[in-house]
């Protein structure tokens, strides 16, 4: 036999028992009047092992109704939560079951909620979503219910928005730089190759000549100066292909090139 020292409050109506051989019951408030619990009272070891058993469960699920009042969680946010809480994995599993009961937990409002959440704050494309959906492990039916509301002409809508903000961000790089630069970001964020080629085709830029050559100066100076000590041939060459990789017309190459040459010879 054991007796209870003291039972002192924890947050969410939690309570600690203290007993005389130094272990703690964590509890309930619920099991703390089920089985009338008081300070001073003599308790065997089978009633403290019937409370340790419906202790976990109902400690257990209190904290994950907590957890769940903050936002919608997944099955598995759930069952990551519990175990790092220390609650017993047959009573993790019965949480997540009552918690389903409930209709307090369900992994296909929770795909859903999540993609309409991503697209009014988010520039991912759907191959994107679903990979984080899945992360936190949303099975693939769940997964395809959520995604089937991310329509083409949301996913286009958004594709081009991010598509101007590329070309703003690389307006820096050749007009052709620029466009695969951009084209490559909105595939890497999710978006379909058809979705991406859309996307660019409906973009309301167009190639500047001016600024074509400008950036080519730019460019092209900061290579000129870096392979000055080549010889003259292997100099222009390298050049040449630098700039060509990096989307310039090869016509503004040579013209560059050429007025380069002049201006040496003219120092």
């Amino acid at each position: 036999m054991e007796t209870i020292v003291k039972i002192t409050r924890e947050k969410m109506q939690f309570y600690l028992i203290w007993l005389s051989s130094g272990e703690k019951l964590r509890v309930s408030e619920d099991i703390l009047v089920k089985y009338r619990l008081l300070k001073g009272q003599e308790v065997s070891e089978q009633l403290i092992a019937e409370i340790k058993k419906a202790g976990s469960y109902d400690v257990g699920l209190q904290m994950a109704l907590n957890y769940l009042s903050y936002q919608l969680r997944t099955k598995k946010e759930i069952r990551v939560y519990l175990k790092e809480k220390e609650i017993e994995k047959q009573d993790q599993e019965k949480i997540i079951q009552q918690l389903q009961e409930l209709q307090l937990l369900d992994d296909y409002l929770y795909s859903e909620s999540y993609v309409r959440t991503m697209m009014k704050t988010s520039d991912k494309g759907p191959v994107q979503i679903g990979q984080q959906l899945k992360q936190k492990g949303i099975e693939e039916e769940a997964v395809q219910q959520g995604l089937a509301l991310y329509t083409s002409e949301e996913q286009l809508a958004i594709a081009s928005k991010a598509a101007e903000k590329g070309m703003r961000r690389y307006r820096d790089k050749s007009f052709k730089d620029a466009t695969q630069k951009t084209k490559m970001y909105l595939i890497q964020r999710g978006f379909s190759k058809d979705i991406a080629d859309q996307a660019m085709a409906e973009l309301a830029f167009e190639k500047d000549e001016d600024q074509e050559l400008e950036q080519l100066k730019k460019q092209g100076d900061r290579l000129w100066a870096r392979h000055q000590n080549l010889d003259a041939g292997k100099r222009k060459l390298k050049i040449r292909q630098s700039l060509y990789q990096k989307g310039f017309d090869y016509g503004l190459i040579s013209q560059f090139i050429s007025e380069k040459e002049l201006e040496d010879d003219e120092e």
